[in-house]
Formats: structure tokens, C-alpha cells, sequence
């Protein structure tokens, strides 16, 4: 749920970027870093504890309009997708009010993306959040390099409710921006609705349309998954890379220490009311 300063009139947006390991997720928050302006940012911050890492920073975006008189302000944040992270995949999504999906288009890992996706349903779910009511974008990484998975195979396993997607290359810059402002425009309805109850909860009978759609995409996937899978497996090799053709410029990534997870979900609260403080 957005956090909200009266005072100040601000309001701050939680975009989580969500995905396998390695997929591009902290790229895409290292690219957008780095084409801000220092003024309408905050410092990048590596939160972690001895076996937990979360990737976060505010964004005042030049123009992205009022919610009523509140200025609006983004809060961007990921973390790692490895398994041992699993911890801070699930606490990152508390209160997030909208996500990027970023899918890994190497095809040795289209396993990695539905397991991953499947895992970010389950995690909403412990939220009482349900994946198909709330802003959502994908975002189809590494498209720069060869052996891919098609869009069409991507948009049918993962995206049967037809959200915004995007072709990227985030190690390249492209798309990144694309996607940012699809989610950023989709997302501020989305809390002007909850924060101010400007519009009605869906009705029953357009949630039971989302729910059967969703449910029979899940039968499809299924069937098609091990069919999908074998096809693509001719067309390519087992290699999977990890950078793409242009490197990372360095950016200074502050890293903060802490106990436990518990801690970092408490310094990310502060950050936001911090940040929601400054006029």
C-alpha cells in the first residue's frame, strides 16, 4: 500500500522488479539510477544481512502528474532471485503496489521464469494479494543475445490476462525505460483507487472472468509446457550467459548491514517516510 505524508503531500509508489537470478532485475535499477538526475533520486542502497540482499532507491519522476495535490515519488526495489534469497523475495512484495515481471529470454531457463512466476502468485497469496488485481508489467530480457524464447511462447505461459510487454536488452538500456513508464502509468490510478477510494473494487463477475481465464491458461500451460520445452531445446544448446554484449559503468552502491530480515523491512519503511518528509 502507497505510503502517504499529509504534511508534505507526498505519496510513495512501491514498484517491485521481480524474476529469476540474474534475469536483469538490479540492471534495470542500475540503468534508471544512472540516467537520473541527482536531485530526483535517492542514494542506491544495497540493504543486507549475512545471507539476505535487497536493492532499493526513490525516484521523483520529472512528470508523472497529481493524485489530487500529493506529489508522487517511486520507491524501485528488488532483490536477488537466487532460491537461497527466498526471504527477501517474499518480504520485498509487502505492500508493493505494482510489479515487473523480468523474464530471462535465454531459453535453458524458461523452467526459471515459470517456477519463479509461479512463486511470485504463491507469495501474494501469503499477502492476501491476488497476482491478477494488481498492476503488473513484463519485461522480456536479454533480447540482444541469440537462442531465444519467442514472445508469443512468453506471452502465452505467463501472460494470458494480455498486460503490457516489453522486448528489452537491460544491459544495453533497452526497454528499461519503456517498462518503467508503463508500470508508473498503470500503477497511479491503481493508488489513487485505493488511497482516496475514488473507484469501486472490481465486480464479482469481472474477477470471475480473470479468475477463469487465469485458471485455464494454467491447464494450458501444463499441457503445452513439456511440448513448448522440447521444441525449443532443438533450436538450441544448454549455454546460458550472464552478460551481454555491453559491461555494467560502475555505480556506487552504498550497502548497509543489518541482523536480519526483519530489520531491513523496517529500514525500507523508514526510507519511505524519509523520503516522503522532503518537499
Amino acid at each position: 500500500m502507497a505510503f502517504v505524508n499529509y504534511t508534505t503531500k507526498n505519496i510513495a509508489i512501491k514498484i517491485v522488479y521481480y524474476g529469476p537470478g540474474l534475469s536483469g532485475k538490479t540492471t534495470n535499477l542500475r540503468h534508471i539510477y544512472s540516467r537520473m538526475d541527482s536531485n530526483s533520486r535517492g542514494e542506491l542502497l544495497c540493504l543486507e544481512t549475512p545471507i539476505e540482499r535487497t536493492i532499493f532507491f526513490d525516484l521523483l519522476p520529472i512528470k508523472a502528474g497529481m493524485i489530487h495535490d500529493f506529489q508522487i515519488h517511486f520507491q524501485l526495489m528488488t532483490v536477488p532471485g537466487q532460491v537461497f534469497y527466498g526471504a527477501s523475495r517474499k518480504s520485498v512484495l509487502k505492500g508493493a503496489d505494482g510489479l515487473v515481471f523480468v523474464a530471462d529470454s535465454q531459453i535453458p531457463l524458461l523452467d526459471a521464469n515459470l517456477e519463479n512466476f509461479d512463486g511470485l502468485r504463491k507469495n501474494l497469496l501469503e499477502y492476501n494479494v491476488d497476482l491478477n488485481f494488481i498492476p503488473m508489467v513484463f519485461q522480456y530480457n536479454k533480447r540482444d543475445l541469440e537462442t531465444l524464447i519467442p514472445v508469443e511462447t512468453f506471452n502465452s505461459l505467463l501472460n494470458p490476462l494480455k498486460l503490457p510487454f516489453f522486448e528489452s536488452s537491460a544491459i544495453n538500456g533497452e526497454g528499461v525505460f519503456e517498462t518503467l513508464k508503463a508500470i508508473a502509468r498503470i500503477t497511479v490510478p491503481y493508488v489513487r483507487e485505493k488511497v482516496f477510494g475514488e473507484k469501486r473494487e472490481p465486480a464479482e463477475k469481472e474477477k470471475e472472468e480473470r479468475q477463469i481465464i487465469t485458471e485455464e491458461a494454467e491447464r494450458e500451460r501444463g499441457k503445452l509446457k513439456e511440448g513448448v520445452r522440447e521444441e525449443l531445446k532443438k533450436t538450441a544448446g544448454e549455454d546460458v550467459a550472464f552478460v551481454s554484449k555491453k559491461e555494467e559503468a560502475p555505480i556506487r552502491l552504498t550497502k548497509i548491514k543489518f541482523r536480519n530480515q526483519r530489520d531491513i523491512e523496517s529500514e525500507v519503511e523508514n526510507l519511505a517516510k524519509e523520503f516522503s518528509h522532503k518537499k
